[in-house]
């Protein structure tokens, strides 16, 4: 008779073994031959669609440099719009590859939901917007306050949290549409908005009638790491994409940009800056790929500084400082592991 030991490392192996260990979205996302990728219905800066349809953001460019890591080509992705409610089933039920919705990485998320999470893609916090003729000044001033917030996200016990620690009140109100929380907050509904400060710029930029008439106060009461997930278990895809975030922050750091890329293929003598492009091989055998599959991202999507200026920073309406953002090397927290 099999010892317990025995039995229990020939378990351990025929786990290991499953498909669910084996890359099955990698290989899933091969055969389809494009990434389904879950977005916000729409958020300016992270996540929104034009006139056209087409889709831009900073969630979005980690879209395309998966694509461009796993295809050669950053536009074979498709787009499931997800309220913040429908965007953790719709990932453990497979409707979704990878899930690139401004979404925190938690604890319970990233166990009892089954969630991997990639790479922090934005570090944010939550913060509070007000009508400027309101003359609040700081957060402190909204004891008994009527807040608009958005229900299944991590705000709601946030707000929760931070006004039984002060010992003030509020009064939530709760809606599900972006575009209904708004409005409601636009119309009067509630003193305060309460999101994710970035989610408060791009409201307040994009949507509100007279962006002047509207405050985002001082004070950010969370951190909220914004993360990339795909499920438990997909090893090789979730090396792939985590890899593919590294990719563009590792180019900004060696000072590769889509401009650029070429020549720096071509000429450069820094031995991070070849295995990076694919100039000497190793990285994307490792992973699955194509060697130049951090040189398609670079070409097709950016480095993680152009994707960041293009779509949330200098270049954009919103005009949010790097900050936390930034490069280590700057100040900030954005930094990628070793090429090797």
């Amino acid at each position: 008779m099999k010892s317990l030991k025995a039995i229990a490392i020939a378990a351990a192996l025929v786990v290991c073994s499953s498909p669910a260990f084996a890359g099955s979205t990698m290989d899933a996302v091969k055969a389809k031959g494009f990434v389904q990728c879950g977005v916000n219905l729409g958020l300016y800066g992270f996540s929104a669609p034009d006139d056209k349809g087409n889709w831009s953001g900073l969630d979005v460019d980690v879209c395309h440099a998966a694509a461009a890591a796993m295809f050669g080509d950053a536009t074979k992705v498709k787009y499931t719009p997800l309220s913040a409610q429908q965007r953790l089933p719709a990932l453990q039920s497979g409707e979704i590859d990878m899930l690139a919705r401004n979404t925190t990485h938690t604890l319970s998320r990233d166990t009892a939901n089954g969630l991997n999470f990639t790479v922090t893609n934005y570090y944010d916090g939550q913060g509070f917007m007000v009508p400027t003729k309101l003359g609040v000044k700081s957060a402190k001033e909204l004891n008994g306050a009527t807040i608009c917030v958005l229900p299944g996200t991590t705000t709601e016990q946030n707000l929760a949290d931070w006004f039984r620690a002060n010992k003030m009140q509020f009064k939530p109100v709760v809606i599900e549409k972006n575009e209904e929380l708004t409005s409601a907050f636009f119309s009067g509904r509630c003193d305060s908005f309460s999101s994710d400060a970035s989610q408060l710029a791009a409201v307040r930029a994009n949507e509100a009638p007279n962006p002047a008439d509207y405050t985002i106060l001082p004070e950010l009461i969370s951190k909220e790491p914004l993360s990339p997930a795909v499920r438990h278990g997909d090893d090789q895809w979730l090396d792939l994409v985590r890899w593919s975030i590294f990719a563009m922050i590792a180019a900004e750091e060696k000072g590769i940009t889509s401009a650029n890329v070429d020549q720096m293929a071509a000429s450069s003598a820094d031995p991070e800056v070849k295995r990076i492009l694919g100039v000497t091989p190793g990285n994307g055998k490792a992973l699955g790929v194509d060697e130049k599959w951090a040189f398609n991202i670079i070409k097709q999507v950016g480095n993680y500084g152009e994707s960041f200026d293009r779509n949330v920073g200098a270049n954009s309406k919103l005009k949010i400082k790097r900050g936390l953002n930034a490069l280590y090397s700057e100040g900030g927290l954005m930094y990628a592991p070793p090429f090797k």
